[in-house]
Formats: C-alpha cells, structure tokens, sequence
C-alpha cells in the first residue's frame, strides 16, 4: 500500500498546482477513534496518536510532523521527504515549518457537502486556529474539498486494477450465489450464502457487513440501506441483491434481479419484464452520454426521464456515487439538486473516476428491480467495469 500512498501523494502536489493552492495541511490525532477519510490515501492504515500535521505543497515538498514515537512510520511511507519528531508540542515545529514555507493559501479538512472532504473535527480546528494565534495563517485558511475530491475521484491506474479486483470477485460471488438461490430460502439464508463466499476468499465486504449483501425477496421487501430479514422468496417474485466485496482496499458495488417462474411460467411476465428493461436501458444511456466536463446532475436527469418516461414514479435518491476506497467515495455525485446533496451534483466527471449507475423501478405485486454497474470514465466516455446484466435471471 506505502507504493499507492507514494503515488497519490505525488498526485495531490499536482492537483495543488492546478488549483493554485500553496500548501495542503491534514491535522489529526487518535486516528484510531477518529479517523480522518482522506488518512489512507495519503499516509496509509497506519494509525497517528499525538497532534499531527500531513503538509503538501504544490511546489512538491513534503513534511510530517508527528510524536517522537511515530517518525519512523512515518519514514516508511516514502511519502513525506522530511519527518519532524516531537515530544511536548506540535505548535513550535509547526509555526516554523510554516513560516519557512509562508504560503499564502493553506487547504484544511473542511467541506459542507463532502463527507469525506469533512476530516478536521470542530475541536481539532479549534486547536489548529489556536496554534495559528498570532501568525498570519489564521486569515489563509481555506476548505480542501476540491483537493480532496480531486484526489479520490482520479484513480491511478493501480487503483483502478484494484477496483476491476473487486468486482470479479464480486461477480464470481454473484454467480456462486444466483446458482445456490432457490424459491423457499429466506433472504437471511441468501446473505448467510454469501457471507460464507465472502469468508471463503478472505474478502471483506464493501459496506457493513450485516447490510452487505442487501436482500429484497418479493414486495412486502423494505427497499434501502436494511439487513436482511426472515421474509421468504417465493415463485412469482422478484429477487433482488444489492452486494460488494473490498479486496486489497477497493470496493466494488453491484446490484443484480433475478426472478422465480411461477407454475407454468416459462418466462418473466410482462410487467417484470417491462421493468427490468427501463432500468437497463437508463443504466445505458447514462453509460453512453458520460464524459469528462459534464456535471453529474445531466446525467442523473438522463436516468430519471428514461424511469418517468416509462410511467414509474422517479426513484428517491441519485443515479449514482463514485466508486473506489469505499463504496461512497464522495465527491461529484450523479444525483438531483436536491439540498441534502449540497454542491455535488454540479461537480464535472473528470477522467479516472469510477461511478455506479443504479437506477430502479418497483413493480407492484412482484418486487424491486435495482440494477447497479460499476463505471469508468475515460476521455472518450464511459467504460464498463462490472459486466451489465442483460436479461433477467431467471429460476426454476
């Protein structure tokens, strides 16, 4: 992992460059109890205890200042080409070590709309502000989000053979799976299923582990973020999985139907089948208008015209996330303008980023139709690294 830190730390110099900020300052402690999200990327899983400051620039040098007892792992990272010790106080190394650099715009931790770009707790930023008292850095402070988005969002390319990892191992699991599935199976022996299959790899899974595999069997299902429960699959519904594994750091996220023929059935009804292919072809006509510049809220558009369009109600959340370290990597989200989405909708795709598509319908009487596809955007457009489900699985 030290050769993928070193890689997006030379990376995040860049991305400082671009956006004309001098310095990049990431101020923690305890990263066991409180874990800032962007600490992997840049200093890997080793944990910090004492106060301490990551600190890029966009002129290329890079510092940590940390306890005493933690400069050698420091070291090791082969990120950071001065590691400044400590045992009293962070706040004399810190004020010369910004002094030296006097830069004019220092990025911190902070973001209203980015959950991963929101790392510098209120307590820490009032410590740092306290440290500042009496320099002129206090006035020069200014939000991260953009580096940090920026940051996640451009997979290198070991980042994205990690993600293409993942997602076959996720779909060795989804076809263990779509084989060991039978009418009469509860969706908690379903997720039991793939747990096991997840254990058997040494994988772990990409979200919470009792909600990842989500399960939905049949109508009287609770679409959403739920663990599964004791409700029977039954012929005549609907399956529907909503799964990922993380393998080697990286996360895959999929959602995949399937559906149980009725006596006498020797394919889907027509209002199955009529579901499952508005949601397909959202998912490809999103996958196809996907480029580098253009905000996520067209696309997001694109997917709910083509679900209303159809006559379904629009699904209530967004068309999809960015994809990598965790299943919601943060950053520019497909998704509505909505409030609870802040400024994220209207953030451009960058080449590098790995987006889900998931739309959905419901269709009453048999269950919840959720595909979701896991894509890259390249300069030419989109490319599929999760392999689309064309048709509906059928069993029995």
């Amino acid at each position: 992992m030290s050769i993928l830190v070193q890689q997006k730390v030379k990376q995040a110099v860049a991305i400082l460059a671009e956006q004309q900020i001098d310095l990049w300052l990431t101020f923690v402690r305890e990263t066991s109890a409180v874990n800032d999200p962007v600490l992997p990327l840049i200093y890997g899983e080793g944990g910090l205890t004492w106060h301490s400051a990551l600190l890029i620039t966009a002129s290329g040098e890079t510092i940590a200042i940390v306890g005493r007892y933690e400069a050698h792992a420091a070291e090791q990272t082969g990120a950071y080409q001065t590691v400044i010790p400590y045992d009293e106080s962070i706040r004399p190394s810190l004020q010369e070590t910004l002094a030296r650099l006097d830069p004019q715009l220092i990025a911190i931790n902070t973001s209203t709309s980015d959950v991963l770009a929101d790392g510098l707790t209120h307590g820490m930023y009032r410590t740092l502000v306290g440290m500042l008292e009496g320099t002129p850095y206090c006035g020069r402070l200014t939000s991260a989000e953009k580096v940090i988005a920026a940051l996640r969002g451009r997979k290198t390319p070991a980042e994205v053979e990690r993600i293409r990892a993942a997602i076959a191992a996720t779909e060795e699991i989804y076809r263990a799976t779509f084989a060991f599935a039978r009418p009469g199976l509860s969706e908690r022996q379903i997720a039991d299923f793939m747990h096991e299959q997840l254990a058997a790899r040494r994988l772990e899974p990409a979200w919470a582990y009792e909600g990842c595999p989500i399960v939905n069997a049949g109508p009287e299902s609770a679409s959403g973020h739920g663990a599964p429960g004791e409700l029977v699959w039954r012929r005549g519904q609907i399956l529907h999985l909503d799964f990922g594994a993380r393998k080697d750091g990286y996360c895959a996220d999929i959602q995949r139907v399937a559906y149980a023929l009725a006596e006498g059935e020797k394919s889907a009804p027509e209002p199955v089948r009529r579901g499952f292919e508005t949601v397909r072809g959202a998912i490809q006509a999103v996958a196809r208008a996907m480029r580098p510049g253009l905000p996520g809220t067209e696309l997001d558009a694109i997917a709910r015209q083509a679900i209303t369009a159809a006559g379904y109600p629009e699904f209530r959340y967004a068309t999809g996330h960015q994809l990598g370290r965790l299943a919601h990597d943060g950053g520019a989200l497909l998704g509505p303008t909505w409030d609870r989405y802040g400024d994220t909708p209207y953030q451009k795709l960058e080449a590098g980023q790995v987006y889900t598509i998931e739309p959905s319908v419901d269709v009453p009487g048999y269950g919840y139709i959720g595909l979701e596809e896991d894509v890259l955007v390249t300069e030419s457009g989109g490319e599929f690294l999760s392999t689309p489900q064309t048709e509906m699985i059928l069993i029995g």
